[in-house]
């Protein structure tokens, strides 16, 4: 990818060529309705990104979105997590970010936003459709359903370097980096207790998987960091990152 400023400041380049950000802009920042929304998530294999806080988000989505917080390294794991640069997307965010998120995506190359979700989820949740939430517990609740069953499964989706650095004892590492070529080792049957750092990532997680019918995955809250402060965890002997290199 060119350096940022290489290309002059009113067009983005894509795989067809170059496109005005003005056109990029005024096809993303279109406002549907909910109605118009859902119509436009059925009739085309447009992508529903839900860039909401995780926790507003656990709280309530649309059936099939996915969180990738703006408020977090949004633009990067969006890069990662979304295979094809030509994707469409349907944008659900509190209006005054809209314009942030079309921008901060079409600067990464994904620059087929085709609308936003008017009213925000808020206006999808009034109007009697259909919606999910995702179960999303504290550090200390994930102790204690461990106290009743320590044969619980536990899964941190952070960095392997993160994992190997410091991690619960006898838990696995899928990193959320490598979802789609690892999804396989996730059992639909089976309940997972899902953590990363600090929240973000682990919510962003349990969204792709349940996007893709795995319905036994629960967030655990604010990550390792929260974790570790409990001090109710087996923690494996911290090692400096450095020398993992």
């Amino acid at each position: 990818m060119p350096p940022p400023g290489y290309f002059p400041s009113n067009v983005l380049m894509n795989i067809k060529g170059y496109e005005s950000i003005d056109t990029v802009m005024e096809r993303g920042t279109q406002a549907l309705r909910p109605e118009a929304f859902e119509a436009a998530a059925n009739e085309t294999d447009a992508l529903i990104l839900d860039a909401r806080h995780e926790q507003a988000f656990a709280k309530g989505f649309i059936p099939n979105a996915i969180n990738i917080g703006i408020d977090g390294n949004f633009a990067p794991w969006a890069g990662t997590l979304i295979p094809d640069v030509q994707q469409k997307i349907l944008v659900v965010a509190e209006e005054n970010r809209i314009e942030e998120v079309i921008t901060r995506l079409a600067r990464v190359g994904y620059d087929h936003a085709i609308g936003y979700l008017k009213g925000g989820f808020e206006a999808w949740k009034k109007s009697g459709k259909e919606f999910d939430t995702i179960e999303s517990i504290t550090p200390l609740e994930l102790h204690s359903r461990l106290q009743q069953n320590p044969e619980l499964n536990i899964l941190d989706v952070r960095k392997k370097s993160e994992y190997d650095s410091e991690h619960i004892v006898e838990v696995e590492n899928i990193p959320l980096d490598y979802i789609n070529q690892n999804m396989a080792q996730v059992d639909k049957n089976k309940t997972y207790y899902v953590h990363c750092a600090g929240g973000y990532r682990s919510m962003t997680f349990v969204s792709i998987l349940r996007a893709r019918g795995y319905t036994n995955l629960i967030d655990v809250q604010d990550g390792f960091k929260a974790i570790k402060e409990t001090d109710k965890f087996n923690i494996t002997d911290y090692v400096c990152p450095t020398t993992l290199l």
